[in-house]
């Protein structure tokens, strides 16, 4: 493994440029240029998203700017002395030692293993004394190897006597005075760096506080999990991270403190008092068993309207599987047994069987098997979306309170259906019962009576509070403000259809799979169910909904690998290659690589498109009776044709206005985001 670095990736006192986009490129060109990468730029570019994320400048006149690449052939260190030293946002000034750390996106545990033996020893003082004092590539080379050979005493987990030590004394009932027992979580985006500098830089502090310390880095090589015993007995946690904690209910209920990984790093006695002081204050925040909620602690105290903006965004993803899978199963129901399918499907289910196929009233081109099967696939499908505004609410309630706020929130939900007030009442009713939730929650209630609360009280007094006030005040006016909507969508002739598909278009690129983008969505796919029942206004509405979403990736991957080749990054053309399918499958986040790099362009272009790809699936009154898919659900778009001409239609205008608006429109450099793939 050592062998990740050689003479030619290093530069001693070398200029590389007045800035650290310079040095970064610089040292990405050595890479490629050794072979080791396929594309400097567009290794250049990842590590320059990652330095755009978080710097990577670090006290002490280092840094490590690092990226995980699709360039990347071979894992490397590039290694830069300069003077004078270059900028890359350290508290304490320039850095004078500059480590690019690149590995393969595919990278095996071992290189990772081997990168992150290397980002430990630069908190060593010996170690970049020593770079500093190097006076050719040789000497360099022999201190890097050396420490990549002899690996300093590591964090991945407490050494096993550690492990001993700390599970004996957490079951000793000695009453003798103890240090404070602390654990701490450590990762960063990559996890090759700052994950273990941050986690060495922690046990440091701790060792000289005094504190009986023990650290779990979660990097890209894996992690090993600290005992439970050892969780059990600590005092505090420190959750010193970038993304998300692993496992994170195994800390369930200890106070906790948070920060970037970065401060771990830099201010770790900091976090050590803090968490120190946590562990004697009983209104500390604690640690929560689940993800929900651990994200909003993350936020630190985040605003009313910021967590009510969680809420409902956390209540359209957990809402958009029934609606997918349950129109899915419609639209195959469709595809079985015809269009009649739903005029007998639930007599032809509970008559009939396998092996007692239906005989009178068959519409299915597929004959008697196919109505069976069709009629089975719409029933299932039909009680999937029945669950649509109840698992809106549900999980709005969920955003707010936590799991105690499920079962209000689905009662809430299914009130609101009863009445009749649809997904605004779903709504509605979901933040009622997530508000109750989280108020009840946050009573302080004595010993006896906690283990109660979320299992038995705040469901029912959040339950009485939300679905009440559905019944007895709102559900009514909402009820009548969803039949004047009905109304006057049922109404729309002419221009007033065009100017729906507009907007409906806009919103759909607006922010690529954000809260005005879910906005557009969660309104054709609450109204589904109607369009299905026979309101072909509703399946128009999905129909332009999909299409425009489809228009931004599709855009992107013309204009970049077709179009203006010269004008995308190394990155963006591979990014272009992948966004042909995700365009195809209606995944509107396939876009976001090129939207963040160039914000200012690819967002206007892609809107202009939407809008015209809404407004002529509207026109043509296309309509499709499955939520999503893209064209791989074309057996349920009526007009398929008309509807895929639309969408050609504004790829086109899309794609040509972003090569314009490239070529002639002044840019303020926004970060380059790299090759990425993209999950919905």
């Amino acid at each position: 493994m050592t062998d990740i670095i050689t003479a030619e990736l290093v530069s001693i006192d070398e200029p590389l440029g007045a800035d650290k986009r310079a040095v970064i490129e610089a040292l990405a060109q050595r890479i490629a240029t050794q072979g080791r990468a396929n594309d400097a730029a567009a290794l250049a570019a990842d590590a320059w998203a990652r330095e755009e994320l978080d710097e990577t400048g670090l006290p002490g006149g280092i840094a490590i700017p690092h990226a995980k690449s699709a360039a990347v052939t071979q894992a490397s260190l590039a290694f830069a002395r300069l003077v004078p030293g270059v900028d890359f946002g350290a508290t304490d000034g320039p850095a004078d030692l500059v480590f690019l750390i690149a590995a393969p996106d595919t990278a095996a545990e071992e290189h990772l293993a081997v990168l992150s033996r290397l980002a430990r020893s630069l908190m060593r003082e010996d170690f970049t004394a020593g770079l500093r004092a190097a006076t050719n590539a040789d000497e360099v080379l022999a201190i890097v190897r050396g420490a990549i050979v002899d690996e300093p005493a590591t964090t991945d987990a407490a050494p096993a006597t550690r492990r001993e030590a700390a599970a004996a004394a957490a079951s000793t009932t000695s009453t003798e005075a103890r240090p404070v027992r602390i654990v701490a979580v450590t990762a960063c985006a990559t996890g090759i760096a700052h994950t273990f500098m941050a986690a060495d830089a922690l046990t440091a502090a701790g060792a000289a506080a005094g504190v009986d310390l023990v650290v779990e880095p979660q990097g890209s090589s894996g992690y090993k999990a600290i005992d439970q015993a050892i969780i059990d007995d600590a005092d505090a946690v420190i959750f010193a991270v970038d993304v998300d904690v692993r496992e994170q209910q195994r800390f369930a209920g200890k106070p906790v403190v948070r920060s970037g990984v970065k401060r771990g790093i830099e201010q770790p006695a900091q976090l050590i008092a803090e968490a120190t002081a946590a562990a004697s204050d009983p209104k500390a925040t604690r640690v929560s068993g689940t993800a929900a909620v651990a994200s909003a602690e993350a936020a630190a105290r985040p605003s009313l309207g910021g967590s009510v903006k969680r809420a409902l965004l956390t209540g359209v993803s957990y809402m958009i599987p029934f609606v997918a899978g349950g129109g899915l199963l419609i639209a195959l129901g469709f595809l079985l047994g015809g269009y009649n399918v739903t005029d007998n499907a639930q007599n032809v289910v509970l008559g009939n069987s396998l092996w007692n196929l239906p005989t009178e009233n068959i519409t299915s081109p597929m004959g008697p098997l196919g109505q069976y099967l069709g009629s089975v696939a719409f029933i299932i499908g039909n009680a999937s979306m029945a669950f649509l505004v109840p698992a809106l609410a549900g999980y709005i309630a969920y955003g707010l309170a936590d799991r105690p706020g499920i079962a209000p929130g689905f009662v809430a939900g299914s009130v609101a259906g009863l009445m009749g007030a649809g997904f605004i009442g779903g709504i509605v009713g979901g933040l009622l019962a997530g508000l109750a939730g989280w108020w009840l929650n946050s009573l302080d209630t004595p010993r006896w009576l906690r283990g109660l609360m979320p299992v038995v009280i705040i469901p029912l007094l959040a339950s009485i509070f939300a679905s009440g006030l559905m019944l007895l005040v709102l559900g009514g006016p909402i009820a009548w403000l969803m039949t004047v909507l009905t109304t006057w969508l049922s109404g729309l002739t002419g221009a007033g259809v065009i100017i729906l598909g507009v907007v409906l278009g806009l919103m759909m690129c607006f922010d690529l799979g954000g809260p005005i983008n879910k906005v557009a969505y969660g309104f054709a796919t609450a109204n589904l169910a109607a369009g299905i029942a026979g309101d072909d206004r509703y399946l128009q509405i999905m129909a332009a909904v999909m299409a425009a979403g489809m228009v931004p990736p599709l855009a992107m991957a013309l204009a970049s690998t077709v179009l203006g080749r010269k004008l995308f990054t190394g990155a963006e053309r591979e990014n272009g290659k992948a966004a042909w399918l995700l365009g195809a499958a209606f995944i509107s986040e396939g876009a976001i690589p090129f939207a963040a790099a160039d914000v200012f362009r690819v967002i206007p272009a892609a809107m202009v498109g939407g809008a015209v790809t809404g407004a002529l699936s509207m026109f043509f009154a296309v309509t499709a009776k499955a939520p999503h898919g893209g064209v791989f659900v074309f057996f349920a778009i009526e007009n398929f044709w008309l509807w895929a001409l639309s969408i050609a239609v504004g790829t086109i205008v899309s794609a040509v206005l972003v090569v314009v608006l490239k070529r002639f429109a002044r840019r303020t450099p926004v970060a380059e985001i790299p090759a990425a793939a993209v999950t919905v």
